[in-house]
């Protein structure tokens, strides 16, 4: 691998995950270069070639791995991911596997032991970490002002009351569909990196609109084994959304309203190379405070250009992958104790 060269980088996928995450990232940083594009839509090969005209196009996993290429980014269908994340460990490359990372935590864990005998890198596309928001919250609960937190509130909230003609909304359990697997994932795993592991679970989760195959409106409750309890709320029928984050501490609370502005900015052309990219506006800031003393907290700018920072780090230097995938099958683990808990109306215990 030269190491001057930058990496040549092979996207499997060109729905939303290929065209509006990865694509522009790996386009946007100066050590990777998207090399080709696996998809069988002549539309999406069409994009393609609009939108990243130095960019081969393929239709198939075989015709990408006959290529020159130094990573593997599969942004796929879900149900999808570990075989071709397989095929790719098996042609000798490392691999970036969007969430969720697999069907089943027991799939993770093979799939991880598969990379480990190969001797390849695995990581997981676990962007919402250098969410803006939640890089605020880290920081907050590092400076001690909230004091010993004892409840952390979390929503992804959507207004979609018309469900799409997708395999996400349409699809089974077999698609790995459904908004707990899709928003989820992100919410379960920011609640894991700020407070460890959890001791039970306890879901209730919908299918709310007419035709649905999946869920689309769904709770959890996470009690860590700290005694901290996440609330995580996720919908896509949701017309207004409650704050994004409300984390309550002993000593103040902070109230956190609106997303990260990445994506909208990714959907709009923009990428990280953009001058203020990732800040948000004073308007949007949370608040921090007891009653009405409260101050506004300037949010961290996001940064989902770090990922794949991490990616360059691992595969040049050396350094741990940027996600660890082990932390993907924990979520796996407690994704599937909310589906026991929702069906049972119980409790599930994890520890």
């Amino acid at each position: 691998m030269n190491s001057s060269a930058p990496l040549r980088v092979g996207l499997v996928g060109y729905g939303v995950g290929g065209a509006i995450f990865h694509a522009p990232l790996i386009a946007a940083h100066p050590q990777l270069e998207l090399t080709a594009v696996v998809t069988a839509n002549p539309e999406r090969q069409q994009q393609v070639r609009a939108d990243h005209p130095g960019a081969a196009v393929v239709d198939d996993m075989d015709a990408l791995l006959h290529r020159e290429l130094d990573v593997v980014v599969v942004a796929s269908p879900n149900r999808t991911h570990v075989e071709l994340a397989t095929a790719a460990l098996d042609a000798g490359l490392p691999v970036v596997v969007d969430k969720p990372f697999t069907p089943t935590a027991h799939e993770g864990r093979r799939l991880i032991e598969h990379a480990r005998r190969a001797g390849q890198m695995l990581t997981v596309f676990q962007n919402r970490r250098w969410d803006s928001d939640i890089r605020t919250v880290r920081k907050l609960l590092d400076s001690g002002e909230l004091g010993r937190v004892h409840r952390f509130e979390s929503r992804f909230e959507r207004w979609s009351p018309t469900p799409k003609p997708t395999w996400r909304d349409s699809g089974g359990a077999e698609d790995v569909a459904g908004i707990l697997y899709d928003l989820g994932s992100h919410l379960i795993d920011q609640a894991l990196q700020l407070f460890g592991p959890v001791a039970t679970v306890y879901a209730e989760i919908d299918c709310r609109r007419p035709g649905v195959g999946a869920d689309d409106d769904t709770f959890v409750a996470l009690t860590h084994t700290n005694g901290v309890r996440s609330h995580l709320w996720m919908s896509k029928l949701a017309a207004r959304s409650g704050p994004r984050f409300r984390v309550l501490g002993d000593r103040a609370t902070f109230t956190k309203h609106g997303v990260d502005p990445q994506e909208a900015a990714l959907r709009a052309g923009g990428t990280p190379r953009d001058a203020g990219w990732g800040r948000e506006p004073e308007e949007d800031w949370g608040e921090l405070g007891v009653g009405a003393d409260t101050r506004r907290i300037p949010s961290e700018p996001g940064a989902y250009q770090d990922f794949y920072d991490g990616v360059v780090a691992c595969l040049r230097d050396g350094a741990p992958p940027p996600v660890d995938p082990a932390d993907a099958v924990a979520a796996l683990d407690v994704i599937a104790a909310a589906r026991r808990a929702a069906a049972e109306i119980t409790v599930e215990r994890l520890i």
